[in-house]
């Protein structure tokens, strides 16, 4: 599905997903175009040339002419970079997500292993191994992906303007605040559940073609999941806020939960075996070194004010 424009100037080009193809083709009602999204991921911007000798008509005729690809069909590989429209013209920041590493001592947030990602410890036995390479100091990174419920290990995303210029004493503004977020994960490998010690399985909205499952959490709605960021006192000191937030400026939301890996990780090592690689491992209780299968995935957390997205990188580890 293409509309091309003569002129050669402008070209569209919109397309249905594989699932959009998948329910048009079913016939029987289930498909129709309720969203479409737009983004511009090949075009350079720092292409716009006010200096042009030939006048402000050319200012802007390289990226006009940039060679486009052609729409994607497949979700997982397309729009990486989404256009949002915000009519005021008095913003000189927007926000962002940022991964809150370790700034919650009570209700202990791991940071990042020294992979470099969350650790995903499929089992019971590879919990109590704690294969040295894989989990940081103080089993930083660790998540318990046998039993969530039983460590309050969990992954935080916290949403504001990231800067020192805005006091964060302002309230962040009411239309870049998230009230929703959209988790997406490789439903092969695991799930997400709630990041209190129920550890309740989040409903599943959506499982694609390719086996991604997305999840969306409603600030009000998923109370469990979605919050505000609420900091009173002398913690609003700019010196205190780390301890708080890795959002420097105006706060708005944060969305928090827990992975439980999947039973096929959690039983067998074929998906390691076919997805993943395997390490030797000393073992930091004691036993005697070990073999370890990981897959290493990702994580994405949108949000859907903005259409910012963090990327988050997650180890499913197996000894």
């Amino acid at each position: 599905m293409a509309f091309l424009d003569n002129s050669g100037d402008i070209i569209l080009d919109a397309v249905l997903t594989d699932t959009g193809r998948y329910r048009l083709a079913k016939g029987d009602g289930s498909f129709k175009i309720v969203k479409f999204s737009i983004g511009d991921d090949e075009i350079n911007y720092g292409l716009y040339d006010k200096n042009n000798p030939s006048g402000s008509a050319y200012y802007d005729l390289e990226i006009l002419q940039t060679p486009v690809l052609e729409a994607f069909t497949n979700n997982a590989s397309s729009m990486k970079s989404r256009l949002i429209s915000i009519p005021r013209t008095n913003l000189l920041y927007l926000p962002v997500l940022m991964l809150a590493d370790g700034v919650d001592g009570s209700k202990r947030m791991y940071s990042p292993a020294t992979s470099g990602s969350y650790v995903v410890a499929v089992d019971t036995d590879s919990v109590k191994s704690q294969p040295t390479g894989l989990f940081g100091s103080n089993n930083a990174g660790l998540l318990n992906g046998a039993s969530p419920g039983n460590e309050p290990g969990s992954i935080r995303v916290d949403q504001g303007l990231n800067t020192t210029e805005i006091s964060p004493q302002f309230n962040l503004d009411s239309d870049l605040v998230e009230t929703g977020y959209i988790v997406q994960i490789d439903n092969r490998l695991g799930s997400i559940v709630a990041p209190d010690s129920t550890a309740a399985p989040a409903a599943v909205s959506f499982i694609d073609d390719d086996n991604i499952a997305s999840y969306y959490f409603s600030l009000g709605t998923d109370a469990a999941y979605v919050n505000g960021i609420e900091v009173t006192g002398d913690q609003q000191q700019e010196a205190s806020i780390p301890s708080v937030t890795p959002i420097r400026g105006p706060r708005g939301t944060r969305i928090q939960f827990k992975i439980q890996a999947s039973i096929e990780l959690q039983t067998s090592t074929f998906l390691f075996s076919q997805l993943g690689s395997t390490i030797a491992s000393g073992i930091v209780n004691g036993s005697p070194p070990a073999n370890v299968n990981y897959i290493d995935s990702i994580v994405k957390v949108t949000g859907q004010t903005t259409g910012y997205r963090i990327d988050i990188p997650v180890r499913f580890a197996k000894v």
